[in-house]
């Protein structure tokens, strides 16, 4: 029996979420850094003493060049009790342009559908919400997986004209060169300080929308210069 089939069932998904939310890293490269960093056999009690340092050092540096809020990320999911419970799929709720005025389309990284945790270049798919004030809709999960057969020369580009539609996207971490073509398509990136989850976020943005939007929110929900003046000379006093 090898070291990994010794690993409590809660202890593999827990490794496994953890590389998910790392940019091109699997399990097996995750474990193997963790077993350099604590040795043989993983334990619940092993993987809690790690800290940032310790993690980002293993194995001759493995992860050295992974921004830290992402290295955080992964260890908030290697430490956290996982519900072994499978979720339900989320509802995909039909949507037809124009029947949320005001509204705003975000998108949000995410490998667990319930979270912004994704990395932009690694995560699993994108949850695409329809946000008003007073009314909230998912209306899509978009896949980042490349179909087979599809010849892509940059993987950031591809995944940055997934969302294109979208005027917001929330993510855990995103490098200079992708949050440039993220720019450029006209979608706003909102890099979170840590993991956090998509109804929080969506109840924080709801918040903004009713009260007074920044310009370029304003903007994007369609209200009329004047009115985005108003909102300017609001916010700085």
């Amino acid at each position: 029996m090898s070291s990994q089939d010794t690993l409590t069932r809660e202890l593999a998904l827990r490794i496994g979420l953890a590389a998910r939310a790392l940019p091109d890293t699997d399990a097996k490269r995750l474990f193997k850094v963790l077993t350099h960093c604590v040795g043989l056999p993983l334990t619940e009690d092993k993987i809690g003493g790690i800290n940032l340092h310790a993690l980002k050092s293993a194995q001759d540096g493995e992860f050295s060049d992974i921004d830290d809020v992402v290295l955080k990320n992964a260890l908030q999911l290697l430490k956290q009790a996982v519900d072994l419970v499978e979720p339900q799929e989320p509802q995909i709720l039909p949507f037809i342009e124009g029947d949320m005025p005001g509204s705003v389309r975000i998108a949000c990284a995410s490998n667990d559908a319930l979270n912004v945790d994704g990395h932009f270049g690694s995560c699993n798919q994108f949850m695409i919400y329809q946000v008003s004030a007073d009314e909230v809709r998912l209306i899509g999960i978009r896949c980042t997986s490349i179909p087979e057969g599809l010849e892509v020369d940059d993987k950031n580009l591809f995944r940055a004209e997934l969302i294109q539609d979208c005027q917001v996207l929330y993510m855990a971490s995103v490098g200079g060169p992708a949050a440039a073509k993220i720019v450029k398509l006209g979608i706003h990136p909102m890099k979170m300080p840590g993991i956090e989850s998509i109804a929080d976020i969506i109840g924080q943005l709801q918040a903004v929308i009713s009260g007074t939007p920044p310009p370029w929110l304003a903007k994007v929900m369609g209200i009329e210069t004047a009115e985005r003046f108003k909102f300017e000379r609001e916010a700085t006093g």
